[in-house]
């Protein structure tokens, strides 16, 4: 039996634990507890979630800022009926509730501080949109204008699609169409980026 201290506790990766992707807005206000129905498959995907996409960024441009995490089917429903920005349920690029039996996926919606301040000051969202196409193996990328906030997914298939909110608005790349960049065009976007997974941390 899971109790929600404990499920908090666990550490879902190098960088990440449980407890920072609980947390909800809409749970606390309208006083909806965010507890997963099924805490292991949460916690499994969760694990290949953080490892496979959180943690190379962290170690890419330091601290990740989680905005939405987990929610549970029924805070998730609750959004989505009350226009709270949640998706449906069964939409399929949703990616929030990470224990749907039949639906492989974890993901949140995170800011990058470093790369938010740059975005503020009128860097094209895109720099950062085609540095996670040529370095994680994500499976969606939705990006929105408030701070580049973007959902990020995993899925068991990395189909790397990218759409946006920010203009110019719509689908940026996906699978079968070819990206409209050059490998070089690409890179020479985010050529000031920090080294892929160079943050130095103390040794143990």
């Amino acid at each position: 039996m899971w109790s929600l201290e404990t499920l908090g506790r666990v550490r879902l990766s190098k960088h990440f634990y449980m407890r920072e992707f609980l947390y909800s807005e809409i749970g606390n206000f309208h006083r909806i507890q965010n507890i997963p129905d099924n805490p292991d498959l949460a916690i499994a995907r969760g694990r290949m979630f953080c490892e496979t996409l959180l943690d190379p960024l962290q170690e890419t441009f330091g601290r990740i800022a989680v905005r939405s995490g987990f929610r549970s089917a029924e805070l998730n429903r609750f959004g989505n009926e009350n226009g709270l920005n949640c998706a449906r349920n069964d939409y399929p690029l949703e990616c929030h509730i990470w224990d749907l039996p039949d639906v492989e996926v974890a993901g949140a919606s995170i800011v990058i501080p470093w790369f938010a301040d740059q975005y503020d000051q009128g860097r094209d969202w895109r720099d950062l949109a085609w540095w996670l196409h040529d370095h994680l193996a994500f499976a969606e990328v939705w990006f929105f204008p408030k701070l580049c906030a973007f959902n990020l997914s995993w899925r068991p298939e990395p189909t790397r699609r990218i759409d946006s909110h920010i203009a110019p608005k719509g689908t940026l790349v996906r699978a079968g169409i070819p990206p409209i960049e050059t490998t070089w065009e690409r890179a020479a976007r985010y050529s000031d980026f920090p080294p892929f997974r160079g943050v130095v941390y103390p040794s143990v």
